[in-house]
């Protein structure tokens, strides 16, 4: 059965699942990106949040398995636990930058040689947003955010959340000069890494006011979820990095709903990490 362009966008994330040295859980959210070195050949990694593996020893992730006709099997998956995580792990050099990636090409070639295909979707550089589109876009979009909030997930189906909202800022605008924008969405423990992308279907506005009619959706990777202001009892706002792990809310600090959304065209950055 063929899938519809949502139904895609469910296997290009994984849920990221983590533990320290003394035994703490946490979650975060990765996605599938692909750098392309030939035609025929691309370097396929999974970009997560730095704050979601940093210090971490495991992190475990699971694949879904593909039927011998190449259509998903949602409830056969292939786990991959790696043990000794760091060493598979490599930071944007940007210490501001919360963006890390690993390569996956190893663990894709490892279980194709025991007979097992995986399905995944990857995004590449043609869903991240042109110059042109930048010029169109308007302050308020309409975006989806895919990602495991809480950790929550349909583990049987090994499908994410789906999660939808708008722009807060101009996500063509560098919001307090650096390569980022907010938006307006629920953003809970584990949605870091989050892929957030502006979603129309088939209808949509362009910034001159005329209505876009499209055959298909709209569908552009324009960031990476990674943290959200908060303000505390005496007024004053702190940057939070989005929790990994579920946490009582102090009242002096207090959540309200926005997140901070890394730039896509940051991912090209770390490129240079997989040469």
């Amino acid at each position: 059965m063929k899938l519809s362009i949502i139904e895609e966008l469910c296997y290009s994330t994984v849920r990221i699942e983590c533990k320290n040295s003394s035994g703490q859980v946490q979650t975060g959210t990765g996605f599938f990106f692909g750098f392309k070195k030939s035609e025929k050949e691309s370097i396929p990694i999974l970009i997560t949040n730095k704050h979601v593996v940093k210090d971490m020893l495991v992190g475990k992730f699971i694949m879904t398995i593909a039927n011998p006709d190449g259509t998903p099997n949602n409830t056969k998956h292939f786990p991959v636990k790696l043990t000794n995580l760091q060493s598979f792990i490599r930071y944007h050099p940007d210490n501001e930058v919360d963006l890390c990636a690993m390569a996956v090409a190893p663990i894709l070639n490892y279980a194709k040689a025991n007979g097992i295909n995986v399905f995944i979707r990857v995004f590449d550089k043609s869903k991240l947003p042109t110059n042109e589109q930048l010029e169109e876009f308007t302050a308020l979009e309409e975006i989806l955010m895919i990602g495991y909030p809480n950790g929550i997930w349909d583990s049987v189906n090994n499908m994410p959340i789906l999660r939808r909202g708008i722009t807060a800022t101009h996500p063509s605008i560098d919001y307090n000069g650096k390569k980022e924008f907010l938006i307006d969405a629920a953003c809970f423990p584990g949605s870091s890494g989050s892929p957030v992308l502006i979603y129309n279907t088939g209808v949509y506005s362009s910034k001159s006011g005329n209505i876009v009619m499209s055959s298909q959706p709209r569908v552009i990777l324009v960031g990476i979820l990674y943290a959200g202001p908060q303000h505390t009892a005496t007024g004053e706002i702190k940057v939070i990095n989005v929790p990994t792990t579920q946490q009582p809310i102090a009242l002096s600090r207090i959540p309200n709903n926005l997140g901070i959304v890394i730039k896509a065209e940051r991912i090209i950055e770390l490129e240079q990490l997989f040469q």
